[in-house]
């Protein structure tokens, strides 16, 4: 199925179409080319779009998949009426008939990033996205009691990434610090932790996959070496056990996944 096309239709960002038609697509083992076709705000812009898909069928002999979050009622009248692929439209299919449950209209915003820098959800994200650069790597401690979470780890397992996704999707002031061999040696935690032990949670990795990462930044060095990987791994996962840190393995999940996790454990407020 490799010379089939999935188009993600909107007439905002077209995030949201995005987000729901990989998360229906990973239910299949293809491997289609993705196409996103965003902001499409007029009939001419709209009919430029169907001609594109309707090339795409024609060149390919299979209909493409179209995956659609259009609230532009002229925008989505052109594609009933001339797209030739095959159209998944969220919208269509679940605003309608929670419309009717609800017994209220809904308000046809495009997308959800409509008046965004209005709102205080989005002030709170980009507040959290300062914090979490402050703070990546323990190269701050000033203001560590407003952290939401702290990721702790050896160097590359994980929490940069994870701390970057908390704040993007979820709004939450996650800051980093990596544990180093001088922890190790002393047995202990960081002194800037240990007041916030509360706030702590340990991201730990396997050492084969800890070696792979390394060396790709640092080859045939002795931080990226198999003996030491396991060393360090090893250490942290003994001092998390220690301070009873709760703690997950990266070596397997994905961010998305890992951030849940984090979530459900530490129950933010918001």
């Amino acid at each position: 199925m490799s010379n089939r096309t999935a188009y993600f239709v909107s007439d905002g960002t077209g995030i949201t179409a995005e987000t729901f038609g990989n998360a229906i697509l990973a239910q299949f083992e293809t491997s289609l080319r993705k196409a996103r076709l965003p902001f499409l705000n007029s009939v001419d812009q709209a009919h430029q779009a169907v001609r594109q898909i309707n090339h795409t069928a024609t060149v390919e002999g299979k209909r493409p998949l179209v995956f659609m979050t259009v609230v532009n009622t002229e925008v989505l009248e052109v594609f009933k009426k001339n797209c030739k692929g095959m159209m998944f439209d969220m919208l269509d299919t679940f605003v309608k008939p929670l419309e009717e449950e609800l017994g209220i209209k809904s308000n046809h915003r495009v997308g959800r990033f409509s008046d965004a820098s209005k709102s205080r959800e989005y002030h709170d994200r980009i507040e959290a996205i300062d914090f979490a650069l402050s703070h990546d790597d323990g190269q701050s401690n000033r203001d560590l009691q407003s952290s939401d979470v702290i990721l702790v780890g050896v160097s590359r397992s994980g929490k940069t990434p994870t701390s970057l996704y908390l704040a993007m999707q979820h709004g939450l002031k996650a800051s980093n610090y990596p544990l180093i061999p001088e922890d190790f040696e002393r047995r202990k935690l960081p002194p800037a932790l240990v007041p916030f032990r509360k706030k702590l949670f340990g991201l730990t990795i396997s050492p084969e996959r800890l070696s792979e990462i390394r060396n790709e930044r640092r080859p045939n060095s002795r931080y990226a070496s198999l003996q030491n990987c396991r060393e360090e791994v090893a250490s942290a996962e003994a001092m998390m056990r220690r301070e009873g840190i709760r703690c997950l393995s990266t070596t397997h999940k994905s961010i998305e996944e890992i951030s849940a996790t984090i979530l459900q454990e530490i129950q933010p407020s918001r």
